[in-house]
């Protein structure tokens, strides 16, 4: 099986719930994202992280997702983490003193050239691209031109950005990513996951992965 034709990790972010928690791991998904930033509507404390994190089983990845924030919260949340996401501006030398994975979100900017930061952000397990909306780091719940992704791009690509159980496996298809991560379009209200959307869009991935 060529690397292109490899099943497509997925990631579903915003977790608020131990329900949902468990929805997601008996649906085999890889990872689950936590948003430790205060103004979005899928944030959670601290404290909210250790309690969540710790119905997270072996083998599935706990992901903290911080943006531009200060590095003393995030040595504070890194017990309960595998993987750090840096969804803002945060340089490679600031991305890289936890001595933890990590992966860099970036968004996709009429300008902005992913040869360059894949050079910049070389230290990253992956690259995380998402829809740019000045004034907004993230869950935009819009896509972008998936066309705009090199297929010759240095890292692996997670694929975010206004993903749906509709769309899913046309973006499966079309980009081969590495990992696709999905938040606003498993939910039923920011931060509370809806059982069969959550259902449909694991059923979608598989699905492409078998085309």
């Amino acid at each position: 099986m060529s690397q292109l034709m490899a099943r497509t990790r997925i990631k579903f972010c915003g977790l608020t719930r131990p329900e949902d928690i468990a929805k997601a791991v008996a649906l085999g998904v890889d990872a689950l994202g936590f948003v430790m930033w205060p103004k979005s509507s899928r944030s959670i404390t601290p404290e909210a992280l250790r309690v969540l994190a710790a119905q997270v089983p072996a083998f599935v990845t706990r992901v903290g997702l911080f943006v531009n924030q200060p590095a003393e919260l995030i040595e504070q949340c890194l017990p309960h983490l595998d993987l750090i996401q840096f969804h803002g501006d945060e340089s490679a030398a600031f991305c890289q003193q936890f001595g933890r994975p990590w992966i860099k979100a970036l968004r996709m900017r009429d300008d902005i050239d992913l040869h360059e930061a894949a050079k910049e952000y070389a230290a990253a397990q992956a690259l995380l691209l998402d829809a740019y909306r000045p004034g907004v780091p993230g869950g935009t719940g819009e896509t972008f031109d998936w066309s705009r992704i090199p297929a010759t791009l240095e890292k692996p690509v997670i694929l975010a950005g206004g993903l749906t159980a509709n769309n899913i496996a046309a973006a499966v298809t079309q980009v081969a990513p590495y990992a696709v991560d999905v938040s606003g379009g498993i939910e039923a209200s920011p931060g509370v996951k809806e059982a069969e959307l959550m259902a449909a869009f694991v059923r979608h991935v598989a699905q492409a992965n078998t085309h």
